[in-house]
């Protein structure tokens, strides 16, 4: 039974209840609840991942009334709450998204692009995804190696569509997945070449020093794994100018591990991806739908929207306890921050 005294010491983002004051305040300190972390529609709740709200809604144990409304009226995509069942209706079909342009772009595109360099250096920051394919090097085939690389525009036009030859030899082309042959890359662009025109279409034009997001020239890159994906084409590239889909906190798993690209792509978008032989096309399309999703999530806009700002940074400092002890927990949640940058900033 909740007393006025648990009320007062409960959570207004998660609805966790503390026995003590003290106990909420250290919570608040290191939840870094804020508007940017998914909400259910219905109760408010505060959740830490798209996948924790899931299960709130629709998981083995959900919260019974919300399930019931979410049942009715919600999008099982987006986990939007609609106003009526024929709202959600109309809604869905245009959540879910279609792979079918995708596909018939892909197959249609199976030739090779190279248009790194066709528009030249761009004022405005440009989002780009990329993805590869990999084959095995190493006396077993166990070594991840770059056999094929993709770079597609936020309207899913390919820039950059080739085969690599890799510095070392090939011993497994992986061709139930990858559909690579030793012929496909013995002719194909060598991986130094493929670096230099990656890194300077990244860069567009700016030194590596000097790249800021959303002041320079630099494009956004998307993808998912990029960490892997750069290591293996050797291009460097800074942080803050990456939106990886695995790193993602709201696409993350509640364990804080990633979710696979197949999975998020089914369960976000709506459709399936990497089934028989992949091509990095595919993988392409999915993230920049990923990154375009998260991008166009609505939230209330602060000044100082990260827990890292200085100005944030007492907010919740040991010497303020008692002032935060006397505050009521939604004073509290009026001053937390997030730990992450969310992508509606871009």
């Amino acid at each position: 039974m909740e007393t006025s005294e648990t009320l007062r010491n409960k959570c207004a983002a998660c609805f966790r209840q503390f026995n003590k004051i003290e106990h909420l305040v250290e919570h608040m300190r290191t939840s870094y609840h804020s508007v940017h972390e998914p909400m259910c529609g219905i109760c408010k709740k505060h959740c830490r991942s798209f996948e924790s709200l899931r299960e709130h809604l629709i998981g083995p144990l959900p919260k019974q009334e919300c399930k019931n409304i979410f049942n009715l009226r919600g999008c099982k995509f987006c986990l939007t709450i609609l106003d009526s069942p024929n709202a959600r209706r109309i809604h869905q079909e245009r959540c879910q998204f279609s792979s079918v342009n995708g596909l018939i772009g892909r197959f249609a595109n199976l030739g090779f692009r190279d248009n790194l360099t066709m528009d030249g250096y761009t004022r405005e920051p440009q989002v780009v995804a990329l993805a590869c394919k990999m084959v095995g090097g190493g006396s077993d085939g166990s070594l991840d190696l770059c056999g094929k690389v993709c770079i597609i525009d936020e309207q899913e036009n390919i820039i950059f569509h080739t085969y690599v030859k890799p510095q070392i030899p090939v011993t497994n082309c992986r061709y139930e997945t990858t559909g690579i042959r030793p012929e496909f890359l013995r002719d194909a662009m060598p991986l130094k070449q493929v670096q230099k025109k990656i890194q300077d279409f990244l860069c567009n034009g700016e030194p590596m020093w000097k790249i800021r997001p959303r002041t320079g020239r630099a494009r956004i890159l998307v993808g998912h794994g990029l960490d892997h994906d750069l290591d293996r084409l050797q291009v460097e590239y800074p942080a803050i100018m990456i939106r990886d889909t695995a790193k993602y906190p709201p696409l993350m798993k509640t364990s804080k591990l990633s979710n696979s690209l197949k999975y998020l792509t089914q369960a976000y978008l709506g459709y399936d991806i990497q089934t028989g032989i992949q091509d990095p096309y595919e993988d392409c399309v999915a993230t920049m739908k990923l990154y375009n999703r998260m991008r166009s999530q609505v939230h209330r806009r602060e000044d100082c929207p990260l827990a890292s700002d200085p100005q944030n940074r007492n907010n919740f400092a040991s010497w303020r306890q008692n002032e935060l002890e006397r505050m009521s927990p939604e004073e509290m949640m009026a001053l937390s921050r997030s730990d992450y940058y969310c992508w509606c900033f871009d």
